[in-house]
């Protein structure tokens, strides 16, 4: 019995040893997706204010160029300004 010389060794023990390598390579995964991760500001209403404004300027830009008239410019920053 030379290739039994570990004790506890039985027949079934290749079984928890794919099962722990399964769990490691699972935890680094995980890790490697934790770490790789964009990183998301606390501000997000702060990123949704500047959209606001940049769609605000885009509507004046189009009204002083005269691509839209004042009714529908006063319609769309209501709009606006509701969001």
């Amino acid at each position: 019995m030379m290739y039994n010389w570990w004790p506890g060794n039985n027949s079934n023990s290749w079984i928890g040893m794919i099962i722990g390598m399964i769990i490691f390579v699972a935890a680094i995964i995980v890790l490697i997706v934790i770490l790789l991760r964009p990183k998301h500001n606390d501000n997000s209403r702060g990123n949704y204010r500047e959209s606001q404004d940049s769609s605000m300027r885009i509507l004046d830009e189009r009204f002083a160029k005269g691509e839209i008239d004042e009714e529908e410019y006063k319609k769309r920053k209501e709009i606006l300004k509701k969001m």
